[in-house]
């Protein structure tokens, strides 16, 4: 647990109005506004010019994960509209990329809407061109206790997997502060150009400034990239509804990064890394901890930081980051792996001490959320004057809205 005597949440309150949130992208990815927060000096550019703005040398990481078609709109005969958001696989396996395979049947963890409208029986849908149509049936299985729900699904053909499912049946899960329909563009838009693995049912929104150009640009001027995989899940908009922010309970979430990552971030050590988006920044600041965990014996197998590991071992001596990061590798030799497996529930509040990340480029973020937290952990104080800025000259806000780059308040 974090240090003693309260932490109340509504010190990380500001005044967000309806229309500070942006309800559409811009038409242009790099054409949104870019603020940029060294050591409390705020200067505003356009994200097209990010290159001029990072540390010669810096090595990127970005979140690779790709968002699903997670919501599945059915109607009862009577008419009676329910939506179905799919969460995560349950059975018959539960690591995501597998269940994605996965053909005929599967059973997911899902929120349902107008649940009070659909007690028991069937749902079908369906969905496709003319002649390329697939049903899709639904079945209420069991309540998980936590506002979730398992649902069976079964469809025709059986030998389309729930990949191809979904990507015929679901629709973009657009935040639930946009308030309008989803539109063809939201397919392309509410994705980075770089998603390659499905599994998030939110996008890593940092990411959705980038653009081929900007990429390539940064190649050309010297810049590093590196990717890593943290599936982002629907908790990433709970918002934090305890008064003291040491009662909030953190989501879980899964992380995937390659021994080659690990490799590239250990060579890159006494050098900037930027996480691109608040995800990044969690998994890597979680890859330490995976690393003092590894080289205490602590766990072997299922590397998992639980929400105040960190804070429980502030006064105990820690290893290094180099350290850290060659414990993680010799780890993934002795076990024969390429990539390492592991599940965060890192929260990052202020008095964090930041092991691995120099900077982060992100979004503007809810009041009294875990996201706004992580910010003032990484700028302090600063981040009340940022955002005042930022309102004060009509910045978009949320997943649509424009960005920032913030750095370490000792980098």
């Amino acid at each position: 647990m974090v240090d003693s005597g309260l932490i109340p949440v509504q010190d990380y309150d500001y005044p967000l109005t309806a229309g500070h949130i942006a309800q559409f992208p811009l038409v242009k990815r790099d054409g949104s506004r870019l603020l940029i927060n060294r050591n409390g000096i705020i200067s505003e550019t356009i994200f097209s010019h990010i290159d001029q703005f990072l540390p010669q040398g810096s090595l990127l990481v970005f979140n690779d994960t790709k968002v699903i078609r997670a919501r599945l709109n059915f109607r009862k005969p009577t008419g009676a509209p329910i939506e179905i958001f799919c969460l995560e696989p349950l059975l018959p396996v539960n690591e995501i990329e597998t269940a994605f395979k996965q053909v005929q049947q599967c059973t997911w963890k899902c929120l349902v809407g107008n649940l009070k409208r659909w007690k028991s029986g069937n749902l079908q849908m369906v969905a496709g061109e003319p002649g390329r149509e697939i049903t899709l049936d639904a079945v209420l299985n069991q309540d998980l206790g936590d506002g979730s729900f398992a649902i069976n699904f079964n469809w025709t053909p059986p030998e389309k997997n729930f990949s191809e499912i979904l990507e015929t049946a679901g629709s973009v899960p657009l935040p639930p502060y946009i308030h309008r329909k989803t539109v063809p563009t939201d397919a392309t838009r509410y994705q980075t150009i770089y998603a390659a693995h499905e599994g998030s049912v939110a996008a890593p929104t940092a990411g959705l400034h980038f653009t081929d150009p900007v990429m390539e640009l940064l190649r050309e001027k010297g810049f590093g990239f590196a990717q890593i995989t943290l599936h982002v899940g629907v908790g990433t908009f709970r918002p934090v509804s305890v008064p003291d922010i040491r009662d909030h309970i953190m989501h879980h979430e899964r992380i995937v990064i390659s021994k080659k990552t690990v490799e590239q971030i250990l060579r890159h050590h006494d050098r900037p890394l930027i996480a691109i988006g608040t995800t990044a920044a969690r998994a890597l600041e979680s890859l330490y901890w995976f690393g003092v965990q590894i080289i205490r014996g602590e766990n072997q197998i299922n590397p998992m930081v639980r929400q105040w590991e960190p804070y429980r071992r502030k006064n105990v001596p820690l290893v290094s980051t180099y350290e850290a990061l060659s414990g993680l590798i010799a780890f993934l030799d002795r076990c024969h792996l390429t990539e390492l497996h592991g599940e965060t529930q890192l929260m990052i509040i202020p008095g964090y001490e930041f092991k691995l990340i120099h900077g982060m480029i992100t979004n503007f973020h809810m009041p009294q959320s875990t996201l706004l937290l992580l910010v003032a952990a990484m700028i302090g104080d600063d981040w009340k004057k940022v955002y005042h800025y930022a309102l004060q000259n009509n910045f978009r806000f949320l997943s649509y809205g424009d960005s920032c780059l913030f750095f370490n308040r000792s980098g």
